[in-house]
């Protein structure tokens, strides 16, 4: 999965806008004015996505490559690797899972 491939998905949502409020290494996904996701797409290509605090940490124990939000609350954050060891449509329901916690 890349970036490209996130953003169509995440501009395919329902009232999602996109932009780069924190700088052009951060790519910004909102709904109705409120953040869902976070793109670090400075070096190695990783999301930030609200989660609910006991499913994420559910996550951060399945996955070495989610770990506590970065720059965010740790208890409602999580901060996903793209690197290959999680199947796309599991980081595309996090995506889902974030944006309906958000709206």
């Amino acid at each position: 999965m890349n970036i490209e491939e996130i953003r169509e998905y995440c501009l395919s949502i329902p009232d999602v806008t996109e932009g780069f409020p924190f700088g052009e290494e951060t790519l910004v996904f909102k709904v109705n004015g409120k953040i869902f996701v976070l793109a670090n797409l400075d070096g190695d290509l990783s999301l930030n996505l609200k989660c609910d605090p006991s499913f994420a940490l559910e996550l951060r124990e399945r996955y070495a490559s989610v770990i506590p939000g970065y720059h965010m609350n740790k208890k409602h954050w999580n901060t996903v690797q793209i690197d290959g060891t999680i199947p796309d449509r599991e980081i595309l329901s996090w995506i889902d899972h974030s944006y309906k916690l958000v709206k």
